[in-house]
């Protein structure tokens, strides 16, 4: 019998009614709780925060002391000229066009996609303070926002995509024609003027159905993993990739989210090859069996687990080192024999790349005339959208149009990513050219041996002296000790059989 296991939403703290039922006494006690809770919040934040969030104003009333100077409020004649200097947007008398906007960035200098509450230094959080200073939103809430992946800290895209409602020039009724098309607001120019410069739009698309979403209209996500050959043994890696290719059960192929209601690990993996980086022969003068020849594995799903690229990856790599035989693949696949996974170390997130995303042609969810733009909690979502009702006849027409392009946008953005590659070439020239020395030393006054440890990096722990195979390693947890602990928390509750309550 199937249990559905679900998250326990029940109320933070105690009600209204239950804290008048306390003593004078417990209530000071849980202020003082509450103060110290807030302090120790105050000391994390202050650790993490970098310098551009400390001279951010939210941030430095929030973490003010109370030994600095109180703030002095400003007159009324001094907010009058600001006021006047800053004149607030008129939202209600303003069009808005729901589109996807195509965006690329380089991951490695920020903490993930995704907005954090202890840190800045996110692509969204860039990216919602352009969108809110160039006026084209009124705020995230109010946005109808989705995204199609969340990457990583470090992880990088070429192509990522959200679903956001735009303040448009043009009425609703007209905002498809193509001159109003063509005489629309160049979004991706204008944010790209305030966006850091390894954060760019690309392009953007308008959509025929404003319920149309970025997560759950998106029927495959591809990503790249980028690696040096090395001493690595690609053909036996690529045996192992083929075994990866179908609709199983990745729990040993991931970090289980369990206590966000993850419970379920069937994914369908779509594709999966290894191939070399086109132009590399020539840099490696034609000889692919070069340790500094560039590969990428090219991975293709509807939807991915935490950290299941990089998990397929470090397996991969102990394939490659010869450690492991390719059917390792399939042995970790099989939970029944192999329920608890293996501890091993995921690769790292800095060659991941959100390469490619596909879509379909008409949304899946049923569009509400009455709703509001806000859009839902995506942390909470289902991944397969099965909170939204389906359709019941297919439209006569492709919610989806074609994307728009600036000529003059993608010639500063090929501007800017040749400057991007002009900086690390040169790093890169250099330390090869260290390499070259540094290597005819060895060869003249070691005795002769090829050192390929250029992949080494790509795990991310200490070399052991003795390597133990995966299967003999200790064990992770259970996936159903897992959930029995964060039921006994109250964090997940257990419903009875999906079947009967179907019926």
């Amino acid at each position: 019998m199937s249990k559905k296991v679900v998250i326990n939403k029940r109320a933070k703290g105690l009600s209204r009614d239950a804290l008048e039922q306390l003593s004078k006494t417990e209530l000071i006690d849980k202020i003082e709780q509450l103060e110290a809770y807030n302090f120790q919040l105050k000391n994390i934040l202050q650790k993490k925060l970098t310098e551009n969030d400390r001279n951010n104003a939210e941030y430095t009333t929030l973490l003010r002391g109370d030994t600095e100077k109180p703030v002095t409020l400003p007159t009324e004649e001094n907010t009058s000229k600001k006021e006047g200097k800053q004149r607030k947007f008129n939202w209600d008398s303003a069009n808005r066009r729901h589109v996807l906007l195509k965006v690329m960035y380089f991951g490695w200098d920020y903490q993930g996609f995704a907005c954090q509450e202890d840190s800045n230094e996110t692509i969204e959080a860039f990216l919602f303070r352009a969108l809110i200073r160039t006026c084209l939103i009124e705020s995230r809430a109010t946005s109808n926002y989705h995204r199609c992946g969340r990457t990583d800290k470090e992880v990088s895209a070429f192509c990522q995509v959200i679903s956001i409602d735009l303040r448009s020039k043009h009425a609703p009724d007209v905002q498809l024609e193509s001159d109003s098309l063509a005489t629309e607001i160049d979004y991706c120019s204008l944010l790209n003027r305030v966006l850091p410069k390894n954060i760019q739009c690309v392009s953007w698309m308008p959509l025929r159905n404003h319920v149309y979403s970025a997560r759950f209209d998106c029927i495959s996500r591809t990503y790249r993993y980028y690696f040096p050959k090395g001493d690595l043994d690609i053909e036996a890696m690529r045996m192992a990739c083929d075994l990866i290719v179908c609709h199983g059960d990745f729990r040993n192929f991931c970090k289980m989210d369990v206590h966000n209601g993850v419970t379920n690990y069937m994914r369908n993996l779509q594709a999966a090859r290894i191939q070399a980086c086109e132009g590399t022969a020539v840099e490696v003068e034609n000889d692919l069996n070069s340790g500094y020849t560039m590969y990428y594995l090219e991975i293709q799903a509807n939807a991915f687990l935490w950290h299941q690229i990089r998990c397929i990856m470090a397996v991969l790599l102990l394939v490659g080192q010869k450690h492991e035989e390719p059917v390792i693949i399939s042995k970790l696949l099989d939970v029944v024999s192999n329920p608890c996974k293996p501890q091993y170390t995921p690769a790292i997130g800095l060659p991941l790349n959100l390469f490619r995303c596909d879509f379909r042609a008409n949304t899946t969810r049923r569009t509400n005339p009455s709703a509001s733009y806000s859009a839902p909690d995506e942390d909470n979502a289902a991944d397969d959208a099965s909170s939204f009702k389906m359709e019941t006849a297919a439209p006569c027409e492709p919610d989806l149009t074609d994307w728009v392009y600036s000529e003059e946008n993608l010639q500063k953005l090929v501007e800017n990513v040749q400057n991007e590659w002009t900086q690390f070439s040169v790093k890169c020239t250099m330390i090869r050219n260290t390499l070259e020395h540094l290597e005819m030393l060895v060869q003249q006054k070691c005795k002769p041996q090829k050192i390929n440890a250029q992949a080494l990096l790509l795990q991310d722990a200490a070399k052991p002296r003795q390597y133990q195979p995966l299967l003999q390693r200790k064990r992770c947890e259970s996936l159903e000790n897992r959930i029995d602990h964060f039921v006994k928390k109250q964090r997940l509750l257990v419903k009875g059989d999906m079947a009967t309550e179907a019926k």
